[in-house]
């Protein structure tokens, strides 16, 4: 069991840092997850979003029903901007950018995912560069997600010509086994606060 670090925490809600290796909720073959274990210590917890089991960072529990409502209204109208950090195998050219690929599910390999731009649905990524290490031949990249289908930033790094570090789905073998773990990290969540109307940033730097 790892331990979590709550980075936020109001009469509303709790954000937590979730380790990279850890569900976010129970799966059928891992039962250990970020939500039981903070349900023990805070036992309205709710869950209205999620990241993948190998990204570390920001995840937000409502603590009532009507928190779960409203803070659900805030991701399905999208006014709750994320931004992931990333450390990207090569050197970014460009130092911002867009990706709009579509992207569907890739049956056969399924949980993967795959650009289809006929029947992909729309995805839309924006990056900014952080830091190009030439030495390393590595880049540290910024990430927010417009619109958020699953494994969405991993594909458009991969497209992009950069996959990120440890990532056993879309990396070349050598590139996954740069890292042993996904240097993908959820930073920051920034909103209004739909009980208070006040701006609300919360931010944890990854550990990569």
């Amino acid at each position: 069991m790892q331990d979590l670090a709550i980075i936020y925490q109001d009469d509303h809600i709790i954000a937590i840092n979730k380790p990279a290796g850890l569900l976010t909720v129970p799966g059928l073959a891992t039962p250990d997850n970020a939500f039981d274990q903070l349900v023990h210590q805070h036992p309205n917890s709710r869950v209205v979003h999620r990241l993948d089991m190998a990204t570390s960072g920001l995840v937000i529990f409502p603590q009532s029903h009507e928190s779960l409502v409203r803070f659900g209204r805030l991701f399905e109208q999208r006014k709750m901007t994320k931004t992931y950090t990333a450390t990207v195998a090569g050197i970014v050219a460009e130092d911002r950018g867009e990706i709009t690929l579509p992207l569907i599910c890739d049956w056969p390999n399924r949980p993967k995912q795959k650009v289809d731009l006929e029947q992909g649905k729309h995805a839309h990524t924006q990056y900014k560069v952080l830091e190009r290490r030439l030495d390393l031949q590595t880049t540290r990249i910024e990430l927010t997600p417009i619109t958020g289908r699953s494994h969405q930033l991993r594909v458009h790094m991969q497209q992009l010509g950069h996959p990120i570090l440890g990532d056993a789905f879309y990396a070349p073998d050598a590139i996954q086994q740069a890292s042993d773990r996904l240097l993908l990290h959820a930073t920051t969540l920034e909103f209004v606060h739909p009980f208070t109307q006040c701006p609300t940033s919360i931010h944890c730097e990854p550990d990569f």
